[in-house]
C-alpha cells in the first residue's frame, strides 16, 4: 500500500515540495555556515519526496540518549531555520494541502502535507526512520526500555 500512495505522491504534489526541500539543502549548503541545516534539509527531503511508510520522531526519544539537536542548540538551531526557510517550506505544504483537501480523494496526501509543513517548521533534533524500524523497536526512554506503541 506503501508504494501506490508513494506513487501517487509524486503526482500530488510529492516532487514539487522535494524540489523545495532540495532548493533550501543548496541554499544553506552554498552559505557555508548552513552545512547543519543542509544535512537535515537533505534528510527531509528524501522523506517528502517519498513519505508514506516513514515517520519523523524525536531523535532523543528514538535513540534514548540525549542528542546536541533536542537541546538547546537545537531550540536556537530550529529559530534560525524557522526564519531563514521555515516559514516558505510550511506555507507551500500548507497551500498544496489545501489545495489537495478540496478535492477529497486527495485527503491523504493534504493530511502528509500538514505533518511536513510541521516538520518544516521545526526540524531540528527530528530522525527520519521507517515505519517498520520504529514499529518493530520504538521508541525508548532513557534507560533503554521500549514504551508501548
Amino acid at each position: 500500500m506503501s508504494l501506490l500512495l508513494n506513487v501517487l505522491w509524486l503526482v500530488f504534489g510529492g516532487i514539487w515540495m522535494a524540489g523545495g526541500w532540495l532548493l533550501a539543502t543548496i541554499i544553506m549548503a552554498v552559505t557555508i555556515v548552513g552545512i547543519p541545516w543542509a544535512r537535515a534539509a537533505a534528510n527531509i527531503a528524501l522523506s517528502t519526496l517519498l513519505p508514506f511508510g516513514h515517520s519523523a520522531v524525536d531523535r532523543e526519544e528514538y535513540s534514548g540518549r540525549p542528542s546536541i539537536g533536542t537541546g538547546p542548540l537545537g531550540v536556537l538551531g530550529n529559530l534560525v531555520w524557522l526564519l531563514l526557510a521555515g516559514w516558505w517550506l510550511a506555507v507551500a505544504h500548507l497551500i498544496t494541502a489545501v489545495g489537495l483537501a478540496i478535492t477529497i480523494i486527495g485527503l491523504p496526501f493534504a493530511w502528509a502535507h500538514l505533518k511536513l509543513a510541521g516538520l518544516a517548521l521545526w526540524p531540528i533534533g527530528k530522525e527520519i526512520v521507517s515505519n517498520e524500524v520504529f514499529g518493530r523497536t520504538g521508541p525508548h526512554r532513557r534507560n533503554g526500555s521500549p514504551l508501548p506503541t
